[in-house]
């Protein structure tokens, strides 16, 4: 896969493209169908490409610190995109200066250096200066450069729009399975293992410490049931309990995440690993003292082999 980093004009190219706009924060299900729904729509000639853009207006141009952190990283969409067929990646660096472009700046100037046979944008979208124009004005404003738009209706779980901003809100909420729903996959986190207080080991609990994870939207604080993957040449998967929050029993001062690996030993420090969130188990609590932690911990490790059918 081709990708092309756009500040203001993408460069030009004379390949047919069947081209999908939107930020694609989390590649869900939505995502999935719109880059089927261009599938469906390209020749033999034509590659699929994506016109994402990098940061959410909402952090850009209002400082929503909630819209800092994303679904996805940067490395996560190169993946997902692959995955799902994705020939070129226009990755838009969305600023203060980029969200001065007119929808008809958007279309002449920026859209009409790229040989576009088919433009294809979610019911919901909007570009433009202040979010001026909807699909229907991209529509009709590339009927002057003779490029047909389809507008893909939202796609609905249980009546219920799936978007990003749903999805965000189910991970703040700790709802794993409602997230995997909506996304089609587990929710994942990668990260470069850190050393630590290590006192996870010394409680009898070593602990994987995930650093590098500032991109993703915070998880709430909880524990959970997930997969880890450890990324070597032959990768390995293990079953985990996850620890995310901030460590109240401890004195924990910063958000962390944390993974306790089942059946498994070995150094990882410094190695790339991704847990996946299957289930949340329990919340987050303040015990009074160390000794309450262990027993939870031994507890939570009993229920999830349960959950498992492992044996203890």
């Amino acid at each position: 896969m081709e990708t092309f980093e756009v500040t203001a004009q993408p460069p030009q190219n004379s390949e047919p493209v069947v081209l999908v706009i939107g930020k694609m924060d989390g590649m869900h299900l939505g995502h999935q169908y719109l880059l089927n729904e261009a599938k469906k729509l390209a020749s033999s000639e034509d590659q699929i490409a994506v016109y994402g853009f990098s940061d959410h207006p909402k952090w850009v141009l209002k400082g929503d610190s909630e819209y800092a952190s994303s679904l996805s990283s940067y490395q996560d969409k190169i993946r997902l995109f692959q995955e799902y067929g994705v020939d070129r990646y226009y990755h838009v660096h969305f600023t203060k200066e980029y969200a001065k472009t007119s929808p008809e700046e958007f279309v002449f100037e920026h859209l009409s250096q790229l040989n576009i046979s088919h433009i294809l944008v979610g019911e919901g979208f909007r570009f433009g200066k202040g979010r001026g124009s909807d699909a229907q004005g991209l529509a009709d404003i590339c009927q002057e450069i003779n490029v047909p738009v389809k507008i893909v209706p939202h796609l609905k779980l249980n009546g219920e729009k799936i978007s990003s901003t749903r999805i965000r809100s189910l991970v703040h909420e700790g709802k794993m399975e409602a997230v995997q729903s909506m996304l089609g996959r587990p929710l994942e986190i990668t990260g470069v293992v850190e050393k630590g207080e290590q006192l996870g080991r010394e409680l009898g609990f070593p602990t994987l410490n995930l650093g590098d994870i500032k991109e993703y939207v915070e998880v709430k604080p909880a524990v959970y049931l997930g997969v880890v993957k450890l990324h070597r040449e032959a990768p390995e998967h293990y079953y985990t309990l996850i620890s995310a929050g901030y460590r109240p029993t401890v004195n924990g001062d910063s958000y962390k995440v944390e993974a306790y690996i089942l059946d498994f030993s070995g150094d990882v420090y410094d190695q790339t690993v991704s847990v996946k969130f299957l289930r949340h188990l329990r919340d987050e609590v303040d015990f009074k003292g160390m000794d309450a932690l262990v027993e939870e911990m031994k507890q939570d490790e009993r229920y999830a082999r349960e959950i498992l059918g492992l044996s203890s």
